[in-house]
């Protein structure tokens, strides 16, 4: 049995889920700039890597407002996806992403159960 209160609980659950599709998102991008020209590679790593800078505010105010440590799991995967994706390694980020990805949905997961054992879901 999870415990956790109901406040963090929602919050949990709205920053675990947002995470998550962004970071799919992300993953899905590294996976296609190494689909790009070589002339247009680096620009494209320079929008990523300020997509990836942003999911990872979001990560660290997700982990600041729960004290969920999965968060700060995912903070740390993201930052090596982030170094990964600076030396143009971008497939390689994309499996670091999955790591975050992973970190992230767990604080969902199990503020889904809380949630769903107050009737809330």
């Amino acid at each position: 049995m999870v415990s956790m209160d109901l406040k963090t609980a929602v919050r949990s659950f709205q920053f675990g889920e947002k995470a998550k599709s962004e970071l799919i998102v992300v993953s899905q991008l590294c996976l296609a700039i190494s689909g790009f020209p070589e002339q247009e590679r680096a620009g494209g790593r320079r929008m990523l890597l300020m997509v990836m800078e942003s999911v990872r505010t979001e990560l660290q105010f997700a982990f600041k407002s729960t004290g969920q440590s999965e968060f700060s799991k995912a903070i740390n995967a993201l930052n090596e996806a982030i170094s990964l994706t600076e030396s143009n390694q971008p497939e390689q980020a994309s499996l670091r992403i999955a790591a975050a990805i992973s970190a992230s949905t767990t604080p969902a997961q199990e503020a889904w159960q809380v949630l769903s054992e107050h009737g809330l879901l």
